[in-house]
């Protein structure tokens, strides 16, 4: 079976290839090298549908596509969707340092936040969809040097250390990726 990953980020789809990898070790996961949409919806959903359409119509075979990002309580939920364009750019150092910057007053039990991540599955049979939320908080300071993004300033629920602290094979089976995708690894098995 072989799957189009519609993304351009070298780190998700490592992570892709090991989580799915792990229940499908048939799958053959493909990188879509075409042009990006525009991603203008107002939700990870429509976003992660977006680029999964694009990729489906571009190729004819079936297409994902996730979207994802970190949402702080205390700041309504955001970044959220501007998660990856947090401080105008894609420099993931600089998101995470206005991030911090931005919750500098604010205590430690006043820094709950998740990361979510939908994911948006095309096939000429419809669409489907999966999403997963883990759970934490935000860290004082950028603390490890494993994974991406906002791993360095994430603190999983159930630890004391960030996300980019954690194993690859433990972040990779508890976190919000790990829960979509294994939500659509159950569903692409049943067949």
């Amino acid at each position: 079976m072989e799957l189009i990953f519609a993304t351009g980020n070298k780190h998700k789809l490592a992570e892709a290839e090991f989580i799915l990898g792990l229940s499908l070790p048939q799958l053959k996961l493909l990188p879509h090298e075409g042009p990006e949409p525009v991603e203008n919806g107002v939700t990870f959903l429509e976003n992660a549908a977006i680029k999964a359409r694009a990729a489906f119509e571009a190729t004819g075979q079936p297409s994902f596509a996730d979207d994802s990002g970190i949402c702080v309580e205390v700041m309504g939920g955001s970044p959220g969707i501007f998660s990856a364009i947090w401080a105008g750019g894609r420099d993931d150092a600089v998101n995470r340092q206005l991030l911090l910057d931005q919750l500098t007053d604010i205590s430690s039990e006043h820094r709950t936040a998740s990361f979510v991540c939908t994911i948006a599955l095309v096939e000429a049979s419809g669409e489907t969809f999966f999403t997963g939320v883990w759970s934490g908080s935000v860290a004082m300071r950028v603390s490890g040097d494993g994974g991406f993004g906002y791993d360095p300033v994430f603190i999983p629920e159930g630890f004391e250390v960030t996300a980019a602290e954690l194993e690859p094979e433990v972040k990779s089976s508890l976190s919000h990726r790990a829960m979509a995708m294994n939500q659509m690894a159950s569903f692409l098995s049943k067949r």
